[in-house]
């Protein structure tokens, strides 16, 4: 369901549900994706100005489509958490996994997966 004000059949109705479907291929849960399309959608509408309301931020900022993902956290860490070892640890029967630290439990994980 599109944000209110976008008359089904439209592009923007059209874009809502390609972003939506996108987001759910990428493993996002149904409302996260609806939420991510519906703020795209709105930024889309407010820098076309097709919004009545619009923020300084939706009109001046870098377009979405040309940032893509500048902002996306994708600096951040990108190994599994102590915790995430340690599930995946136990469903491979790992020995002694509880008292392991998240290194040790990195190698007992790789030890096991070879």
């Amino acid at each position: 369901m599109p944000p209110r004000g976008i008359k089904k059949g439209t592009k923007r109705a059209r874009q809502y549900e390609h972003v939506k479907d996108r987001e759910r291929d990428q493993g996002r849960s149904e409302e996260r994706a609806e939420e991510i399309a519906a703020r795209t959608v709105n930024k889309e509408r407010a820098r076309a100005g097709e919004s009545q309301a619009r923020s300084r931020s939706s009109t001046e900022d870098i377009s979405s489509g040309r940032r893509g993902g500048l902002r996306s956290g994708t600096d951040r860490d990108k190994r599994p958490t102590r915790d995430q070892l340690y599930n995946e640890a136990r469903q491979l029967n790992v020995q002694g996994r509880s008292k392991m630290s998240k290194s040790q439990l990195q190698r007992a994980v790789a030890g096991k997966k070879s």
